[in-house]
Formats: C-alpha cells, sequence, structure tokens
C-alpha cells in the first residue's frame, strides 16, 4: 500500500503527546515542530489518525511541496499537481493557507493563487470548473509557506477534529475548553492509567461536562470521531470507501465492548443550566447513565458514593458562575480545604492560568504542565492528596522512638556517612543507602537526586519487603510507620518527597508487580552525565535499576561504533548509554507501549530521537528475536555487536498468548537465540535478577560465557551480592576444518 506523507496539526505545548499518540496508532517517521507532528502512514493510518486522534485539530494529506518565493513559483508549483486524480470539475473546493513567505505575505492571496491554479488545470482539461464552498466544501486544500517553501495537503478532517459531534452548535458553558485540549489535560494527569487500574473520575465545577466527555471517551475505548456525520476525505477521489468501513467498524467493536468496562464518572457545577447542558451531550455521545451528574455547591462537594480514589480535574470557572461573588483566591482555596478534607487518596489537576490562584489552594503541586486555551497561557497543577500507593494505609507513628527505630536510624546515618562520601566522590547522585540491614526494618532506602526541571530537589524512595507470615503484621505496620516518620529529617528530604511502597508477590507464579499507570509524574535526575526520568509514586520499580549503574557503564564503553539492541528494554536506561558511546544504530524491543514510551522519553532527553538509527519495537521479545534472525539470515537485517538482555524473572503476559517465561528454566534456548542475532566478535551481555539462577553452561558449549557479576555489583549494593547476576556471553569462532 502506498505511503503517504501526513500532517497533524494540534494546539501548542501538546505537540509530544500527539507524536505518542500517532506512534500507537501505526504512524512511522514521527516528527514534532510547532503546532504540528509530521508522519508516515497508508492510507488506513490516516483514516485511524481522523478517527481516533484525541489531540489532533486537523490531518493533511501532502499533496506535493515546492518552492514559493514567488506568486509565480506557487501557482506553478500547485499547477504541476495532476488534479484529475484528486477531484473533478463537480467537486466544490475551499482552501485555507497559513504562513508566509518573502514574496507571499497575505494568506488571502496564497489561497486565491492556489484556487485559480486548481480551477485553470481542470477548466482546462474538461471545459467546467469546480466552484467554491468557503463553508462545506466537499475537498478542502490546505496550504503552508515557510521560509519560501509551500506544501499543499487535502484536509482529510473536513471541520476541526475537535468538533466530537456530541455538542449541538453554541451548546456550550461559559468559560469553554476545547475538547482536544481536554483530552490532552486528562493525558497529562494520568487519566489512561487510572481507569484502566479501575480509579474514578471527578470535576467538582465541570459546566457542560467537557472534561468529563472526554474522560469517558477515553475510559469506554470509544474512538472520538465516531460520532461525526462528515469528514473531509469523503468528497477526495482518493478515497477508498472500504479502508475506511474497515477502520469504522473496528471502531464500533472496541467501542461496543469498551462500555462493560466504565469506572465511576461524576461531575458536579452550581450552574443548573450548564449541568441540563452536560447531560444533553452525555445523552447525545451514546454514553447512558454511565457520567452521573448533580447540581451541587462546591462546599458540599464529595466522592460518589462508592467511587474508588482516582482522579479529580477541573477548570475552576471565573466568579460569575459562582453566584455569590466570592473573589477567586477564595475559591480556590475553598477548593483546596474540599480536596483535602473529602478526597484523601486521590490526585486533583486544576487549570488556571495564574500561578497566585494554584497557591491559594495551600497544595504542593508535585508537576505542572503548560499549555495554550486559545491565545491564554495555562497552567495543569497536579496534586498529590495523600501518599498514594500504600503510604495511607500506614498508622501514624507511636508517640517517642523505640529501641528498634534508634538502631534503625544509628544505621541509616552511619551508612549515609559512609556512602554518602563515595557518592560525591563519584558524582552518584542517585543511590542505595540502606537494604534491609536490621532484618526487622525490612526496607530498601533509595535517595534520587532531582536534575533539570526537578534540580535541587532530594526524594527519597522506601520499598518495604513484604515480611514472613512468622512476623506479627500489626508490628511490621509500626515499624514501617517509625520509618516513615523519621525518614524525612534524616536523608533530608521534604515530606512530599518521600514516596513509599509495600512490595507483595502476587499469586501464582507471577513476577514482582509492575503496575503500568501514568508517565505523568516522572521526575528528571542525572547518571553518567545523562538525563533519565523516574517515577517514584505509580510503579514498584522506578524506571532506573540503580544495582546495573556499572553494567550501564560497560554498555556505554563497550558500544562505540556497533549496532545495539536492547532486549526488554524497559524504560531504554541501557539504549541511552549505549547511544552516548557512539553506537551506530540503537534498537530498544519491549512489549508495553508505557515502558517504550518512556524510553522514547529518556533518548530524546539526550538527544536521540526516533529515527532511522534510533528504534522502538513494541513486540514479544520471544518471538521477535525467532523472526529477526530469519531476516539476517536472508540479508534483510544486520547483526549487531552488541546486545543487552534483562529478562523478567516469569512472566505470563497476555501478550505472549498460551505461553509462559520462566528464566530459570528457559534461559538456554533464550541465550541461543539471542547470541544467534550477534555480528562475529559480538558481545552479549546477560543479565538477570533471580536470586537461584543457575546457569546452564554444560547447554551451551557454543558460547563463551564469562561470569563478570562481581565486577557488575556497585558499592551501595555490596551488601547484597545477590541483587543480580550479570553475564559476558560471546559465540566461539568455530575451527575451519575443510581446509588443510
Amino acid at each position: 500500500m502506498t505511503t503517504h506523507t501526513l500532517i497533524a496539526t494540534c494546539a501548542i505545548g501538546i505537540e509530544s503527546l500527539l507524536a505518542e499518540e500517532l506512534r500507537a496508532l501505526g504512524a512511522s517517521d514521527v516528527r514534532e515542530s510547532r503546532a504540528a507532528v509530521s508522519f508516515s502512514g497508508t492510507l488506513e493510518i490516516a483514516y485511524r489518525a481522523c478517527l481516533w486522534s484525541r489531540l489532533a485539530s486537523r490531518i493533511l494529506l501532502t499533496l506535493a511541496s515546492f518552492p514559493a518565493m514567488t506568486a509565480e513559483d506557487l501557482y506553478a508549483g500547485v499547477a504541476a499537481v495532476d488534479w484529475e486524480q484528486h477531484l473533478s470539475a463537480k467537486t466544490t473546493i475551499a482552501v485555507d493557507a497559513v504562513g508566509r513567505t518573502p514574496g507571499i505575505t497575505h494568506s488571502g492571496f496564497a489561497a486565491l493563487k492556489v484556487k485559480d491554479a486548481v480551477v485553470d488545470q481542470v477548466r482546462e482539461r474538461t471545459g467546467d470548473r469546480p466552484s467554491v464552498d468557503i463553508e462545506s466544501p466537499d475537498v478542502r486544500l490546505n496550504l503552508r509557506l515557510h521560509k519560501g517553501e509551500g506544501s499543499l495537503s487535502i484536509d482529510l478532517s473536513g471541520d476541526p477534529l475537535h468538533r466530537r459531534g456530541y455538542r449541538a452548535p453554541g451548546e456550550q458553558a461559559e468559560a469553554p475548553l476545547k475538547e482536544n485540549l481536554a483530552a490532552a489535560l486528562l493525558m497529562r494527569a494520568g487519566w489512561p492509567a487510572i481507569a484502566e487500574a479501575g480509579g474514578s473520575l471527578f470535576d467538582p465545577m465541570c459546566g457542560s461536562g467537557t472534561l468529563l466527555l472526554e474522560g469517558a471517551l477515553m475510559a469506554a475505548d470509544r474512538a472520538p470521531g465516531l460520532l461525526r456525520q462528515r469528514w473531509g476525505f469523503e468528497g477526495w477521489l482518493g478515497h477508498d470507501a472500504d479502508v475506511w468501513h474497515t477502520v469504522l467498524d473496528d471502531a464500533d467493536e472496541r467501542a461496543e465492548a469498551g462500555m462493560g468496562a466504565m469506572p465511576s464518572i461524576a461531575g458536579s457545577d452550581v450552574d443548573s443550566s450548564a449541568i441540563e447542558l452536560a447531560r444533553a451531550c452525555v445523552k447525545r455521545a451514546g454514553l447512558g447513565d454511565s457520567v452521573v451528574l448533580d447540581v451541587r455547591e462546591l462546599g458540599h462537594t464529595k466522592p460518589p458514593a462508592g467511587a474508588a480514589p482516582g482522579l479529580i480535574i477541573t477548570n475552576p470557572p471565573y466568579g460569575v458562575r459562582l453566584g455569590s461573588g466570592e473573589d477567586l483566591a477564595g475559591l480556590y482555596a475553598r477548593l483546596g480545604e474540599r480536596l483535602v478534607e473529602s478526597f484523601d487518596g486521590w490526585i486533583a489537576a486544576i487549570l488556571t492560568s495564574e500561578p497566585d490562584l494554584a497557591r491559594a489552594t495551600k497544595l504542593r503541586s508535585h508537576k505542572s504542565y503548560s499549555f495554550m486555551n486559545g491565545a491564554v497561557e495555562v497552567k495543569l497543577y497536579l496534586f498529590e492528596l495523600s501518599a498514594r500507593v500504600v503510604r495511607a494505609e500506614v498508622r501514624p507513628a507511636p508517640l517517642g522512638v523505640s529501641a528498634g527505630a534508634e538502631m534503625f536510624i544509628n544505621r541509616v546515618r552511619k551508612n549515609l556517612r559512609h556512602l554518602g562520601k563515595w557518592a560525591r566522590r563519584e558524582g552518584v547522585t542517585c543511590w542505595r543507602v540502606y537494604d534491609a540491614d536490621l532484618p526487622e526494618y525490612a526496607v530498601a532506602i533509595d535517595i534520587y537526586e532531582g536534575a533539570g526541571p526537578d534540580e535541587g530537589r532530594r526524594f527519597a524512595h522506601i520499598q518495604e519487603y513484604a515480611p514472613p507470615p512468622s512476623i506479627d503484621s500489626g508490628r511490621a505496620e509500626e515499624r514501617l510507620a517509625e520509618i516513615v516518620a523519621a525518614a524525612p529529617e534524616l536523608l533530608g528530604v521534604a515530606p512530599e518527597d518521600v514516596a513509599v511502597k509495600v512490595r507483595k508477590r502476587q499469586r501464582g507464579e507471577s513476577q514482582y508487580e509492575r503496575r503500568e499507570d501514568t508517565l505523568g509524574t516522572q521526575i528528571e535526575v542525572a547518571e553518567g552525565g545523562l538525563r533519565l526520568l523516574v517515577n517514584l509514586h505509580d510503579y514498584l520499580d522506578t524506571g532506573l535499576f540503580l544495582d546495573h549503574r556499572l553494567t550501564r557503564q560497560a554498555l556505554r564503553e563497550y558500544s562505540d561504533g556497533l549496532r545495539f539492541l536492547n532486549l526488554f528494554g524497559y524504560t531504554g536506561a541501557a539504549s541511552v548509554y549505549a547511544a552516548a558511546g557512539g553506537a551506530t544504530h540503537v534498537t530498544t524491543a519491549d512489549m508495553s507501549a508505557t515502558y517504550l514510551n518512556w524510553a522514547r522519553r529518556n533518548m530524546a532527553l539526550n538527544g536521540f530521537a526516533e529515527s532511522n538509527t534510533v528504534r522502538f519495537e513494541r513486540v514479544d521479545v520471544l518471538s521477535w528475536m525467532v523472526d529477526e534472525r530469519k531476516r539476517i539470515e536472508v540479508g534483510h537485517a544486520q547483526p549487531y555487536g552488541l546486545i543487552f538482555l534483562d529478562p523478567p524473572t516469569f512472566s505470563n503476559s497476555k501478550k505472549m498468548g498460551e505461553r509462559t517465561f520462566d528464566v530459570q528454566r528457559d534461559h538456554v534456548e533464550l541465550l541461543r537465540d539471542t547470541a544467534a542475532l550477534l555480528a562475529p566478535g559480538g558481545v552479549l551481555v546477560f543479565s538477570n535478577n533471580f536470586r537461584k539462577f543457575k546457569l546452564a553452561f554444560e547447554e551451551l558449549p557454543e558460547l563463551d560465557i564469562q561470569n563478570v557479576t562481581s565486577v557488575t555489583i556497585p558499592p551501595d549494593f555490596e551488601r547484597n551480592q545477590k541483587i543480580h547476576q550479570c553475564y559476558e556471553i560471546r559465540r566461539k569462532v568455530q575451527p575451519d576444518v575443510g581446509r588443510g
């Protein structure tokens, strides 16, 4: 199928989110620019972008690019297009033009020149001419002028994509949000992952319900364009109705299935007329009774009955909608009070154009994102209304300090003195300060020094290991409370920058749980002169395995001039190191879209954007390796000079079908398949963290395997020699017995 060059336009500030969305829809060659993202894809990908993009304003299919320094250049460039492939004399057209070049400074004049070139060619060939329909054309053309160049496209969208079809013209409350901006706010606040985990959505000042409607469409897996009655591509001669109906049928099936797993979604507002508008939109959107709406003053706001903690998101109104004459600062203060009093365990996201109003809530924001709401710059502030994860379950520490707690505090102080000197000397800013040194206080404590926008902040990450059955659970909880109470002063960390988690084994043979949640609470840290994103709250793993610090450094030293492959790539930290070390190609393979998007961010943060030499493969890694070997054997792919293999201990992911993976049981086949991807002289670095792992050397006689574990465990993990095992593996050179 033909691959087209496409452009998705968007509001300023959401380009990176749109790029991620387009990649998830199958787009390739995705590149961000101001208020737009360019990409490549088939007509099916273009249709999916039209139907499924929650963030784009328009989807444009590029027909031609040409010099446009003058009006004559512009006319010639448009006239060079074979318009018989795209429209007929009976087709009505309209032209939108944006930008300017030195010789063309008026967009209206540029649009007129495009129209003239199209009409003249069609009239010359057919004797008749297309007519112009500004309001509702069969085909809308889009001209973009920039630095002497022109780019002409078919607008596949027709009406702007934020017009979902669930809102009648004029059916909007005061201070409206465009639907695609509302979707961007929800994504930044982490709603998709919260919804998937069963969390609730609530807006205490919902107006006509845009945030709730967009949140419901996401949670129900409903394509945002499913209700639209008209599309820009329908009057275009290049339109393929069969492909479109295939895309549409798939969306219908997903929408029907998605309604069966809707979480609690609710909102309230003091304005009864706004609530009536919102209810009409919910009904028109086909969401039934899945969105509950009430007329309620802010002072009486509370979670819906039975709603699980989740996301509160709101665009607070101006005083005219309050009906009380209350000043805005007072409104925000009251909002902050209600959130603290009634929404323990929730995440709050508040949109405002005034930082002083955000501060009036008296809540401390852990993250903020900038957007443009029309011509107004606004920020979305995120607030944690509890310590999240497990911290809210921990009882307050008892008065005084027990003898055991005193021993714990003294041990941490000793480690801080000893390891702190090492960390400062080596420039290490993310390190483990305590790892169950005292069995009764079975936690691991890591320090993360912020970098970039988080520079100057210090974070602590506390993981409690699940106590054995012989330990009284109440006493274990008290000890954890003692640790949490002592941590801020002991570690020099603000209380809100302490993350606490309990590490529990799942039932059955599953590995330690990894929660696939939002990327919205990431912080930036530095390691080895590189920048990496970690998430201390939403996962049991933070996104950076600190015990692999020396292994990553070794990969950087090995990688110069080599093709590098990162299998089970997780958040791509090893890929960042290899790229920084001079790898010619870097491929990161993982089954999780969440982790691959995280890896893309880590790579881009260090200047390694996705390209022909920087690839991300969302695949079943085990199957992909077999296919990659076949591609190498027939010359369709090249072998790798350096491979990093860090598989899970156990996996029973649904994406693997009925198969399971066990690193002890399956490592021989795994290493054999991976080594087959190596170039002559190439190196495979294999690591795993199964404490009882034993490598079957005797079953792999064709490989030269060296155990390098001892030189890959850094000083802050020397107390736990079983934190991981690491091997360097090369294929043995087979003797040439055919000559002599």
